[in-house]
């Protein structure tokens, strides 16, 4: 399992772009890494991530899989909740998620934006759009919830 619990002192402090740098290097070998997603930027207000696409991101009609879109989405959501996790949470689990989906993508590459919607101390409810690099289409709108498990004691 990745381990969020052990980062440099002040890493919450970091610009945006050294924090998604940290946090790329602590998912090589877990699904995001392996489908080839990279945080661009991540601070506690918005998290930006980027896919360039591949055969291995499509369904069998060669459109971009939905599967894609949405693990992409949910991710850039993950790594938004752990950035804003409260003192001694003990982790967190998506509870509930949804994606609206207006166009796809064959090629290129496609980005992906979060940004809170509601940050509590046991839930937080977070937005993300993803589009299209190259054309700036929208490709889906994605809401998720995010449960704020109790650290131990």
């Amino acid at each position: 399992m990745a381990d969020y619990t052990e980062k440099p002192r002040n890493w919450k402090d970091l610009p945006p772009e050294k924090l998604a740098e940290l946090m790329n290097s602590r998912s090589e070998g877990y699904l995001p890494a392996l489908l080839g997603f990279t945080l661009v930027s991540v601070s506690k207000e918005r998290v930006v991530a980027r896919m360039e696409i591949k055969k291995h991101h499509l369904a069998p009609n060669d459109y971009l899989h939905a599967a894609s879109v949405i693990a992409l989405a949910d991710t850039v959501c993950g790594f938004a909740t752990i950035v804003n996790l409260p003192e001694g949470a003990g982790g967190f689990t998506t509870i509930e998620l949804k994606t609206n989906f207006l166009g796809t993508a064959r090629d290129g590459s496609i980005l992906c934006e979060g940004t809170p919607a509601h940050i509590g101390r046991r839930t937080m409810v977070w937005d993300a759009r993803v589009w299209d690099e190259k054309t700036g289409r929208d490709i889906a709108l994605f809401r998720c919830t995010q449960m704020i498990l109790p650290g131990k004691e």
